[in-house]
């Protein structure tokens, strides 16, 4: 895999001249609506005042897990119990009318800036290191985005990756352009390992232990419809194998106790289009419960 890691503030290539500490990352895998779960593993946290020294997350693992950073603990249920059936926020008319099934004016800007505000000032002064993860179109590697101020250019970099293909335009950022981060790297414990050296990782996935992901269905569709980007196509081939890969490789870092690994129990109520409020709840109550199990792991794998 091609590690493309790139600074915020300077847009160069990062991570060659860091030195291997014992820094304790989170890494948050997406799922859409599924990333309720992680929300209620993460409010507990925040209750209990316990913080790992970095996270990255893939899709809705950096839209949601970006508020652990901000420090904002129920806004993520919050927003969506409330938007959740708004057509501004997603819909199949948002996606007929802009190319996005999740409207880019209201979800990366209206909401943010105004109807439940972002807190960008804690955001900006926290300690907690925060990366994402995109695809970049054209070559279909991932890239690896530290973002260390909450502003406009953040929200882009946070929309491309959550912008699953088909139903959502791909986002132009500084001459290239970017598609869900998970096509490419949907569980990036071994980047944030490697690269950023977090040699100790609590990694949060929204699919149970026994699930393993099948190859893609529809493929020649796929290739019809995305034959502008081959590399993208070629990677929704392998992508259950590579998911698949790292899925084994987080159990057996668990095994050896570098990684504490908490997912749900079985499958979740809510799918990845969820816009049932009570399937959401539920969804999010499953995560705390799973978070609340947890707490004395967590708080022994942080040092609290």
């Amino acid at each position: 895999m091609t590690f493309r890691f790139y600074s915020i503030l300077h847009g160069k290539a990062q991570g060659e001249n860091m030195t291997r500490n014992d820094k304790v990352g989170l890494v948050l895998e997406g799922g859409a609506m599924r990333g309720l779960f992680s929300a209620g593993v993460l409010d507990v946290l925040m209750e209990n005042d316990l913080y790992p020294d970095g996270l990255i997350g893939v899709s809705a693992g950096a839209v949601f897990g970006c508020n652990l950073k901000s420090r904002q603990k129920g806004r993520v249920l919050r927003y969506n119990l409330r938007f959740c059936r708004d057509p501004r926020y997603c819909s199949w008319r948002s996606l007929l009318l802009t190319g996005d099934l999740f409207g880019k004016k209201f979800c990366y800007h209206t909401l943010p800036n105004e109807l439940d505000p972002f807190d960008k000032e804690t955001f900006d002064s926290s300690p907690l290191e925060f990366y994402l993860v995109c695809t970049d179109v054209e070559t279909g590697d991932p890239v690896y985005r530290k973002c260390t101020k909450a502003d406009e250019e953040c929200y882009e970099w946070m929309r491309a990756s959550s912008s699953m293909p088909l139903v959502s335009r791909p986002v132009p950022i500084g001459g290239a352009k970017y598609l869900d981060g998970a096509i490419s790297d949907a569980i990036p414990l071994k980047f944030f390992r490697e690269k950023c050296f977090y040699s100790r990782n609590i990694v949060i996935l929204t699919q149970p232990a026994s699930y393993r992901k099948r190859p893609q269905k529809g493929m020649s569709l796929l290739s019809l419809l995305l034959h502008n980007y081959p590399k993208i196509v070629e990677k929704l081939r392998t992508r259950h194998l590579a998911y698949n890969e790292a899925v084994s490789c987080a159990e057996e870092l668990a095994r050896k106790g570098s990684v504490l690994l908490i997912r749900p129990e079985s499958t979740l109520p809510a799918g990845r289009l969820c816009r049932e409020p009570e399937l959401l709840q539920k969804t999010y109550d499953l995560g705390r419960l799973q978070g609340e199990k947890f707490l004395p792991q967590i708080r022994k794998f942080l040092g609290k």
